[in-house]
């Protein structure tokens, strides 16, 4: 129903201004999600990725691939508009400048392995199924960790991305003081059988000035 819509936003019918603002206000509320969610979101290609493909699988930033068949497109500048759902804005912080304005320019296709080079994408499958067996594997590893901490890595990642590092330093710190880690950690701690071992600091710097 997403890419339908998507579909949809330039026909004839859509073509009054205020209808067509309206849905693309929309269209900017639903990829946003992708990025507002508190735990990670996956995303998984088959096929072509197309205009609002694009648009779709930079929002969450985690991306596989299977690679028979696929390329990659930015196709809104050959049918005479700019991309303006969210991949200008998105991919930027995920492939070279250089590269995304060539790309946004001449509105080429690229192929995943070139998409894997920039950082576009995480890995590439030889098939479907592997691909699919990545995914679970990804999702089960993220899964494992504690929900918090997950969440507070995500939030940290997406606030760092537009404030400066002490900004975000501060950000992360009342984070993790206002959500109380501390029995997620305890348990990852049980759960990996790590032993804390105490130094005695004062003791080792005197030895160290003797």
């Amino acid at each position: 129903m997403l890419l339908q819509t998507l579909c949809l936003i330039h026909t004839r019918e859509c073509l009054n201004e205020s209808a067509y603002r309206v849905t693309l206000d929309l269209q900017h509320t639903k990829f946003a999600v992708f990025e507002k969610a508190r735990m990670p979101v996956i995303s998984a290609i088959q096929g072509a990725c197309v205009g609002g493909g694009m648009d779709l699988v930079t929002a969450p930033r985690l991306t596989l691939l299977h690679q028979r068949k696929l390329f990659f497109c930015i196709q809104e500048i050959n049918i005479g508009m700019a991309a303006d759902v969210g991949t200008l804005q998105r991919i930027p912080r995920l492939v070279p400048e250089g590269i995304v304005r060539e790309l946004a320019y001449t509105g080429r296709r690229f192929v995943p392995e070139e998409a894997l080079k920039h950082g576009l994408v995480n890995k590439i499958f030889e098939s479907k199924e592997d691909m699919m067996k990545g995914v679970m594997e990804v999702a089960k590893d993220i899964a494992s960790k504690g929900p918090l901490a997950i969440a507070g890595t995500k939030e940290s990642l997406n606030y760092g991305r537009d404030h400066t590092t002490e900004e975000s330093l501060n950000h992360i710190a009342l984070w993790n003081n206002a959500m109380g880690i501390g029995d997620e950690m305890s348990v990852a701690f049980l759960k990996q059988k790590l032993k804390i071992k105490i130094l005695n600091l004062k003791t080792y710097y005197l030895e160290e000035d003797t």
